[in-house]
């Protein structure tokens, strides 16, 4: 017994004595030459010193291996160094990579997300928003709400507010939006430019702006060319795989000729494919396909989807580093490239009948 106790007690020593020989921010101080204070305040991206003083700081860290305390740093500058983000759907392909490009640019800035789904519904999205400034996160970057403008004003007069998908000005509100109109005039000239004239469209959730721009756009390109609008053409979707396939079963269901297709998202455009693969219709020889956002299986479909290049990625960081310029005091500024149009093998000429 008395030998399970020394080693009961010496394990307990270790684990003391391993904890008390973490490096201070104090010790790097000392080992820099430097104060305790010009060390935080270099670790917190706020210190004006000598490029002398802060490779000194940086070469103690590395030689001590001290590791930060976040939640100390974060504390000691009144901040949690944590930045919440409201999607909409969080196994989404296409805000899955929109987050991504939010947690990249975060994390280099010592700044960790907390992610939570509106799901499309505002009095949802005002509980996300509302849980999150409970956690005191430091900034909200909200990705394409339901919610109206000024509750997204009102907010950002509490706390840093970054949001998609809108053409907003507030203060302490930066709004980054996409051109979608003429997304949608890319994709619709694309088609006619091709020869072909009866151009289906299936329209994505009419509560979105975005998806009424992408309308816009379809319209505006249609009568550019002198090819009249068809309502009877133009199918209801919600943005979602099964919404395209049921859109272009509704058409073909209709007997209205058409010769192809505009999806508003890459999403319905891969359930408008498989619509058309059940009706024994190929794309692109009976009927051409193109989509909108260039998802990452767009390139991997068969035949690979022509679509609006939409780069979600990019958002995400630019949404991020909007938010990190926003805590600084800075005014951001950076902007969305505008869409460009990729053409790929599931559109062609129509054939001739």
């Amino acid at each position: 017994m008395k030998t399970k106790t020394v080693a009961r007690v010496g394990r307990k020593g270790g684990a003391a004595a391993q904890a008390d020989t973490r490096v201070t921010l104090e010790q790097v101080a000392l080992a820099a030459g430097v104060s305790p204070s010009t060390v935080s305040r270099i670790l917190n991206g706020t210190a004006v010193v000598a490029d002398e003083k802060r490779a000194a700081v940086d070469e103690a860290i590395a030689r001590l291996g001290f590791v930060p305390n976040p939640v100390a740093r974060g504390l000691a500058g009144g901040r949690t160094l944590s930045v919440g983000v409201v999607t909409q759907t969080i196994d989404s392909p296409f805000f899955g990579g929109a987050l991504r490009g939010v947690e990249d640019e975060l994390s280099r800035a010592g700044y960790s997300p907390l992610f939570v789904s509106g799901h499309w519904n505002a009095a949802h999205e005002t509980r996300c928003i509302d849980m999150l400034r409970s956690r005191r996160v430091d900034g909200i970057i909200v990705l394409t709400a339901r919610l109206g403008d000024s509750a997204l004003a009102a907010y950002a007069q509490q706390l840093p507010l970054v949001v998609t998908g809108r053409q907003l000005k507030a203060p302490g509100l930066y709004a980054l939006n996409f051109d979608n109109f003429e997304g949608g005039r890319l994709a619709t000239q694309h088609l006619l430019d091709l020869g072909h004239r009866r151009i289906a469209f299936i329209a994505g959730d009419p509560r979105h702006p975005d998806a009424k721009e992408r309308l816009r756009g379809y319209r505006a390109a249609l009568l550019a060319a002198g090819v009249p609008f068809e309502q009877d053409l133009v199918a209801p979707g919600q943005y979602t795989e099964d919404s395209g396939r049921m859109a272009v079963e509704r058409l073909l269901d209709s007997r209205e000729a058409f010769t192809a297709i505009f999806s508003a998202n890459d999403q319905m455009a891969f359930g408008a494919a498989l619509a058309l693969h059940r009706r024994h219709l190929r794309v692109p020889d009976d009927v051409s396909l193109v989509g909108f956002d260039d998802l990452a299986g767009a390139l991997y479909t068969v035949p690979p989807l022509s679509t609006v290049h939409h780069p979600v990625y990019e958002l995400g960081q630019i949404a991020g580093a909007a938010m990190l310029q926003l805590l600084a005091g800075e005014q951001p500024t950076a902007r969305l490239p505008p869409p460009r149009f990729i053409a790929r093998e599931s559109s062609r000429e129509p054939r001739q009948r």
